[in-house]
């Protein structure tokens, strides 16, 4: 499974902006270290806007471009959709709903078989979450237990079952509820030129 590799804090300094959470990433951030810091053509701040999506969730290329092709032929706007889908990705919701501290971690749970979807063991991390599916820690482990009880809340789409220690999709989150900093429409400004 490819996944994107790397220093993370080298890459929030590269992007200029905190994509993966840590709140230590941007501690060596010095102006004009990132991108948007110089001067860029349209493609280069769609460029950029696309490698900041990308490295919020995690994706790689290819998977990115399956997504911007889904969100064409949707009927919602394809920003929307893009964003909407890549949220209710299972090892978003996983970090999301304060099972792990890092979108890394989430997923490492999901490959490693700790989570499962309606009573269903799940090991695919970009597997979609419908509404009123309930994700569960499978796992008896106290670190990830831990992590549960120490979320301080979670996103308003996401509903807490404190009792299973699990938590349930309620609904699919409108755009301006997900904590994401970017323009989708410049994203979809950079792939409606491919398509």
């Amino acid at each position: 499974m490819a996944r994107p590799m790397g220093p993370k804090f080298k890459e929030c300094r590269r992007l200029g902006l905190n994509v993966h959470g840590h709140p230590k990433a941007m501690d060596r951030y010095k102006q004009g270290m990132a991108r948007d810091d110089r001067k860029l053509s349209k493609y280069g701040e769609q460029l950029l806007e696309k490698q900041r999506l990308k490295a919020y969730y995690g994706v790689m290329e290819k998977q990115m471009t399956h997504y911007v092709r889904r969100a064409f032929k949707s009927r919602d706007i394809p920003g929307n959709y893009l964003v909407r889908a890549l949220e209710t990705r299972l090892d978003n919701l996983v970090y999301r709903a304060g099972f792990a501290t890092t979108l890394r971690q989430a997923r490492q749970m999901v490959v490693h078989g700790h989570i499962s979807v309606d009573g269903r063991k799940l090991d695919i991390p970009s597997f979609p979450v419908n509404v009123g599916d309930v994700i569960a820690l499978r796992s008896e482990s106290q670190v990830f237990q831990n992590n549960y009880d120490s979320a301080l809340g979670t996103v308003p789409y996401i509903g807490r079952l404190e009792a299973q220690r699990s938590v349930v999709l309620v609904r699919m989150p409108e755009r301006f509820e997900v904590p994401v900093v970017i323009n989708d429409a410049l994203i979809v400004e950079f792939y409606s030129k491919q398509h």
